[in-house]
């Protein structure tokens, strides 16, 4: 029975669909990398750079963007709502700001930490049978590869998002830290709520 399953697999009219299907998760895994580094690009150089005045020069284009290291920015805010605004913050810690102690060690650190992670999760990805399992998977991993491009060209994370209120100031964040919450908290919910019963259907 497994040897016909196996076989209905990879070697009969389903391989394209199952090839597909987890091809799927690493591609989405790179859109939310896309997704962060566009983010950080937009808020630095169309919002942030201009904020600061002429002094902090012309706006690049993405690509130039991308594949240099310009000078960090220095701090600017740019208030969007009463309780949010778009700020300018340099991270050499963890998300949201943890364990930001400025060692020069840390953004290495914590690049090859995150690298051993995504690869460990890559594995992950590549074995789950479901949908909701493997976009959660892709989202941490596609976050943390976000940050980690960041810490090999800049030495830090870009931290651009603040939520404040009566002023407290949850620490400031990332598409890619958002896309690594989110991910965890959906493998908590399928671990809870549909991994035992996905496995009773089988």
């Amino acid at each position: 029975m497994e040897t016909q399953l196996y076989d209905s697999i990879f070697f009969g009219k389903d391989f394209k669909r199952g090839y597909m299907f987890k091809a799927s998760f690493p591609f989405l895994a790179f859109l939310f990398v896309l997704a962060d580094q566009l983010s950080k690009w937009a808020v630095t150089e169309m919002m942030i750079r201009p904020a600061l005045g002429p002094d902090a020069g012309a706006p690049l284009a993405f690509f130039a963007w991308l594949t240099g290291a310009p000078p960090r920015l220095p701090f600017a805010a740019v208030e969007v709502l009463p309780f949010f605004n778009i700020v300018m913050v340099w991270n050499k810690g963890v998300s949201f700001g943890l364990f930001n102690q400025g060692s020069d060690y840390g953004p290495l650190l914590l690049s090859f930490l995150s690298l051993v992670i995504a690869g460990i999760f890559l594995v992950w990805l590549f074995r789950t049978t479901s949908k909701l399992q493997g976009l959660a998977i892709a989202m941490v991993i596609g976050g943390a590869i976000g940050n980690v491009i960041d810490r090999a060209r800049f030495g830090a994370v870009v931290d651009f998002l603040d939520v404040h209120i009566s002023g407290y100031h949850w620490p400031a964040f990332n598409i890619a830290d958002s896309c690594i919450c989110v991910g965890v908290f959906l493998l908590i919910i399928y671990a809870f709520f549909f991994e035992t019963r996905e496995k009773d259907a089988r």
